[in-house]
């Protein structure tokens, strides 16, 4: 039974790497894809399709947990793939209204995949494999950041223009590597617990019919998904889950401008020569680095010190406002917004290609800060209610993120970055005051 769990786990990871492998590189690049294409008829904006992604994304995380309680996990997150496959195959001959298309549908995936991938983790895990078997999946997935990126450098070296010829093969040889992410979640086996549980409720349904056996799951699952709102409805109205909302809302911008928008400012900065579109890749991959070096020191660093996660969470925050103070003078102005002609404005300093890796370092390694002491706390203050938290804390950090994607292709950068400096400044010190609810709570005597 456990080596069927570990292989589980390890097949759930390779999936999940090859399917983010493919869908990260593309939101990275898309919106620099998108303004190179020489196609009049189509007229589709990358921000607006992560805007898009997100927005559905956030609403149907409501939805989710029904579904896959009567469809099962496996074949859940198999469907899922298919619709991240489409999305990725529509760049291979463009038009607006599969773009959008298959942006709203892979709003929905998204929100099925995951849901799925979190049940099937802790179905293939027990107390004291849970920690072992997350950090696995959590490695292999952040790889994801870095073979699509590397290979986005490699294509695109020396290239000052994408081509037609250029985009189809690379989003071909996405394609491929998401069909196989999604053809693995196929060998995942049910483990011996999960067979039991399914024996246990079919030996006094022999007689039941396979319609009858799914009506009853999803009765059951649609009465479960009611009392989950409910419990989702209330925790919105109390105090702890109000002042964190503003630090999920800035983890939703943060995540559009590292994913999205500062890839397209760097692509954009025609200062950096040939190898502007090239570092793009590159960029995708430092941040990547940076998420994985914030993930594991942060698990390990000052476990007996219970101010850490003010400490992590003020770290992150000084680390973003250096990152952005540093973009703000090493970016031109209106590199995110240009999109047929070339940049007009000039940065403070002369742009510099370090400057710009080290601010994609500085950006996965803030962005781990503020999401891993997010969970932290979550799991801590909500420990029997962990699902309708974290089921609130993707709902808020989706909608911010979907709305900035939409506002990136219209403000400038000085007006994105000083609205992340001051929500990210608002949401850390909100963090602040409910750690110190917490210990004070803590403290108090019980009678």
């Amino acid at each position: 039974m456990a080596d069927f769990r570990t292989y589980n786990v390890v097949i759930l990871g390779i999936g999940f790497l090859f399917i983010f492998t493919a869908f990260t590189t593309c939101g990275n690049i898309e919106q620099t894809v998108v303004k190179s294409l020489h196609n009049a008829t189509f007229s589709g904006s990358g921000y607006h399709s992560l805007g898009i992604i997100y927005g559905i994304f956030s609403f149907a995380n409501l939805l989710a947990p029904t579904a896959v309680a009567v469809i099962g996990p496996r074949f859940t997150m198999f469907f899922s793939g298919i619709l991240y496959s489409g999305y990725i195959a529509v760049f291979i001959s463009p038009s607006s209204w599969s773009f959008y298309l298959t942006s709203v549908l892979i709003g929905f995936g998204a929100a099925l995949l995951w849901t799925a991938q979190g049940h099937f983790l802790v179905e293939n895990s027990d107390a004291s494999t849970i920690n072992r078997n997350t950090g696995m999946f959590w490695a292999l997935l952040q790889c994801s950041m870095l073979f699509g990126n590397l290979y986005v450098y490699l294509d695109w070296k020396g290239k000052t223009e994408i081509s037609d010829r250029d985009r189809r093969i690379m989003f071909i040889a996405l394609l491929i590597t998401s069909v196989l992410g999604t053809l693995s979640f196929l060998m995942l086996r049910k483990s011996g617990q999960q067979e039991e549980e399914v024996l246990t409720e079919e030996e006094g349904q022999s007689l039941l019919s396979s319609r009858q056996i799914y009506k009853q799951r999803a009765n059951s699952a649609i009465k479960n998904a009611k009392t989950e709102f409910k419990t989702i409805l209330h925790l919105f109205g109390t105090k702890t889950i109000l002042l964190l909302s503003f630090c999920m809302a800035y983890s939703g911008l943060e995540l559009c401008f590292y994913s999205g928008v500062y890839g397209t400012c760097i692509g954009a900065t025609t200062q950096f020569g040939d190898t502007s579109k090239a570092l793009i890749g590159i960029s995708g991959i430092v941040v990547g680095f940076g998420e994985i070096v914030g993930g594991g020191l942060f698990g390990l660093v000052l476990k007996n010190n219970r101010f850490r996660r003010t400490s992590v969470v003020f770290l992150g925050m000084v680390v973003h406002f250096v990152a952005f103070y540093l973009i703000f003078l090493n970016i031109p102005d209106d590199a995110p917004v240009v999109f047929k002609t070339s940049i007009q404005h000039k940065p403070y300093l002369s742009p510099s290609v370090s400057i710009a890796l080290l601010c994609s370092f500085l950006l996965g390694l803030g962005d781990s800060c503020f999401n891993t002491q997010l969970y932290s706390i979550l799991g801590r203050v909500y420990s029997e209610q962990s699902a309708p938290a974290f089921a609130i804390f993707k709902f808020v950090q989706s909608v911010f993120a979907a709305v900035a994607f939409f506002y990136s292709g219209y403000l400038l950068l000085t007006w994105q970055l000083l609205i992340m400096v001051i929500l990210g400044f608002t949401g850390t010190l909100c963090f602040f005051v409910v750690e110190r609810m917490q210990n004070v709570s803590a403290d108090l005597p019980e009678y």
